[in-house]
């Protein structure tokens, strides 16, 4: 029965020697396909190490044909020295030239993601059937499978480092080529990329500061530049705010109206029309946004996963996150939530920013500046993080006042996996709830 079954899933020998025998033609047709196609993709397994033996000869910059192609497979022991030829011989007859190389390339694709969707739902079966998870948990790992097929990466096999070779190949060609391709997502606040060299992808960024010292406005700044700049749809989670109190915040921001008088509704002739301006702004950017309370990472991955485009998670803020298991150890349950979201951002490959309010730890210092130390119910917070940002404002603690107009706000980068850390001085305007870069910005390493 499982012959039979095995005899019937999807795939295409036409395509495949199609496919594989245009390259034999056109060694360039195999730049083409490359991102496309991974050995894995082939269903007959002599096709898949043919596919990777071309690789290996392209990696090496020699000539792929029949002869050396033969020799590879040779020496990898997948033909004899006997064996072997008549069939490569065969694949270069199967096709008259190279021209159609990425449709045959399309179909073996279909066809594999076709077998893969029969062997996540033998796998999604089998669990449901097996009753020994709870029901929230088999959801998730089904929807999880899905989307992996869906976003084109199959999480069931290894891949030969060949493979990646050729991934990171590609990759440094880009760099080589193309400079803005080095930059991670930016954040629209140009001191703060030069230290960062902007936000990568599956990075969990987390933004930690006091009450009052303007963690919401400055996550809302970088989602409205980051929406603004790359054109893609940044996701907010607000737990704490309503939709509507949010985009008041955005407007106040964007538009240069005071946040007061956008509360009390006392606004001038002036004000309506730089609101005009900046709403018809931000009506063109893809900013969505969530404000159901007590969410779970996995509800916000199943409504996340269904976004197409996405280029941004903001969450505000962490304590108010719930864990999919409940505990009474609170450490523990923030511990599986930060562990969560840095899964996330590898699963959807976007950045997450994060906010979170530290410990009463800088009250009781003389010197009030945030410390890694200061992350409330900390659990693997600085561990799971790729960066963490806390902002200070030293204004705040002689004033007591988080809304007053300008003033200079320290962005302390605590930790930055991929580089180096400092302070970048940026200035605050309270009425506006905006950070702005300063023009003669200082960074301190």
């Amino acid at each position: 029965m499982q012959d039979e079954m095995m005899k019937k899933l999807p795939f295409s020998m036409p395509a495949e020697q199609s496919l594989l025998g245009s390259i034999l033609i056109d060694p360039v047709s195999l730049s083409e396909v490359a991102d496309a196609l991974t050995a894995e993709d082939f269903y007959l397994t002599e096709h898949k190490q043919i596919y990777l033996a071309m690789h290996e000869l392209f990696l090496t910059n020699k000539e792929i044909d029949v002869v050396t192609l033969i020799d590879m497979l040779v020496v990898k022991g997948i033909y004899d020295k006997s064996g072997g030829e008549d069939y490569i011989r065969t694949l270069t007859e199967t096709v008259p030239d190279a021209l159609n190389v990425k449709d045959y390339a399309r179909i073996v694709k279909e066809k594999s993601v076709l077998r893969q969707l029969i062997a996540a739902c033998g796998e999604i079966s089998e669990s449901a059937y097996s009753e020994q998870e709870s029901v929230s948990s088999v959801l998730d790992h089904a929807q999880n499978l899905i989307f992996q097929i869906a976003q084109g990466r199959d999480t069931k096999n290894f891949r030969h480092i060949r493979e990646v070779l050729g991934d990171v190949y590609g990759h440094l060609h880009e760099l080589n080529t193309n400079r803005e391709a080095t930059r991670g997502t930016q954040t629209g606040f140009s001191a703060l990329d030069r230290v960062l060299a902007g936000l990568g992808k599956s990075d969990l960024v987390l933004v930690g500061a006091r009450p009052g010292m303007g963690k919401t406005s400055f996550a809302l700044n970088i989602a409205t530049n980051v929406a603004k700049q790359t054109k893609k749809k940044v996701c907010i989670f607000s737990l704490e705010m309503s939709a509507e109190q949010l985009v008041n915040r955005v407007l106040s921001s964007e538009a240069l109206v005071n946040s007061y008088a956008l509360r009390t509704g006392e606004l001038s002739p002036e004000d309506w029309e730089h609101l005009a301006v900046a709403a018809g702004e931000l009506a063109g950017c893809d900013i969505l946004i969530d404000d159901s309370s007590g969410q779970t990472v996995t509800a916000m991955k199943a409504k996340l996963r269904r976004v197409q485009g996405l280029g941004m998670v903001i969450i505000d803020y962490l304590g108010l996150m719930q864990g999919d298991h409940h505990t009474d150890n609170r450490v523990q349950e923030i511990s599986e939530i930060t562990r969560s979201l840095k899964i996330l951002a590898k699963e959807l490959m976007v950045p997450v920013v994060c906010c979170a309010q530290l410990s009463r730890g800088p009250e009781s210092r003389t010197d009030k500046k945030p410390m890694l130390s200061d992350l409330r119910d900390s659990g693997s917070i600085e561990q799971d993080a790729d960066t963490v940002i806390f902002l200070y404002r030293s204004e705040y603690y002689k004033t007591g006042e988080a809304n007053q107009d300008t003033s200079v706000a320290e962005v302390i980068i605590a930790k930055n996996r991929h580089g180096s850390t400092g302070t970048v001085n940026m200035g605050w305007n309270g009425q506006f709830t905006k950070f702005i870069t300063i023009d003669n910005d200082q960074e301190v390493h």
